[in-house]
């Protein structure tokens, strides 16, 4: 029971979130960065209603079985305007039957009956959330593409391992104005083990000491402050420290291009790091970025 409770919490607190709506900008951005991801979400949820709507809910069961309705990551999982899950292609198919917003805290209820209360209109709509991957064991954002066919709600969602600039931007200037205005404390909260103030997902701050080269504050790796920054090299050794001091000494906003390990992923992969110069600080943030 406790494992039922805990995987519905999770799935119904995403569920719930599909209500809201996302700006025209994130989801160009969203778009742009997965257009792949997008293209293989949408058709795999298209052929999942073409195939109820042919079979009714005979094709249910096609659903939560190893097949032609889960590619990769991506899986179609189905819930009833009652709140009961009818079919998933993921862990979720252990709740398949149950009427699972019994599992909600008194918060979430109304928040989840809202959700699947929805009026069929014909449309797919969309949503980010915060979800737990099952394949790496990391909680990262993923997007879900959604629609009604009478009273049964079909899903699918992808996971977004990688920012888009537009966030790194703000992270950025939400770093430079923290430093500018308090830097002990700024740099104290982004080496602090367990602040998430900034951090997000793939995007962290590093801030380095233009006087002494060396690293002040690292949010993802701690261990590299205190050492030469005008040493570091990326994963296939470009300077990059050396091409970062460079463009802060040129000017007091510049960028970065080089190879380097998404946290996220594991992955090694192409980086644009965006450096602004606050005082005697550089401060950094830098986005992944997929290249074929």
């Amino acid at each position: 029971m406790r494992v039922y409770r805990v995987v519905a919490f999770l799935w119904l607190s995403a569920f719930s979130l599909l209500g809201f709506a996302q700006t025209q900008a994130q989801t160009k951005a969203q778009t742009d960065a997965y257009a792949e991801e997008a293209s293989q979400a949408k058709a795999l949820l298209g052929k999942a209603i073409a195939h109820y709507r042919e079979n009714g809910d005979k094709a249910l069961a096609s659903f939560s079985r190893q097949g032609e309705f889960i590619d990769g990551q991506l899986y179609i999982y189905v819930v009833d305007t009652s709140g009961v899950m009818l079919a998933s292609g993921g862990p979720s198919v252990s709740l398949i039957g149950k009427p699972v917003a019994g599992f909600l805290d008194d918060d979430l209820r109304p928040v989840f009956q809202r959700a699947i209360s929805q009026p069929e209109d014909g449309q797919i709509h969309s949503a980010e959330y915060r979800w737990w991957n099952w394949n790496d064991g990391k909680v990262e954002r993923k997007h879900v593409f959604y629609q009604r066919v009478g009273e049964r709600i079909f899903a699918v969602g992808y996971y977004m391992p990688r920012s888009t600039e537009a966030q790194a931007q703000a992270l950025l200037q939400k770093a430079s104005e923290a430093i500018a205005a308090d830097p002990k404390g700024t740099l104290e909260k982004i080496n602090r083990s367990g602040d998430k103030t900034f951090i997000a997902d793939d995007l962290y701050v590093f801030v380095v000491d233009l006087n002494s080269k060396r690293f002040v504050a690292h949010g993802f790796q701690r261990r590299l402050v205190g050492t030469d920054f005008s040493a570091l090299k990326a994963t296939d050794g470009q300077p990059i420290g050396q091409q970062m001091l460079a463009v802060m000494a040129a000017g007091s906003e510049g960028e970065v291009d080089y190879l380097w390990r998404n946290p996220m992923t594991g992955q090694s992969e192409y980086k644009r790091t965006l450096l602004r110069k606050i005082g005697d600080y550089a401060v950094a943030v830098g986005t992944y970025e997929r290249r074929q």
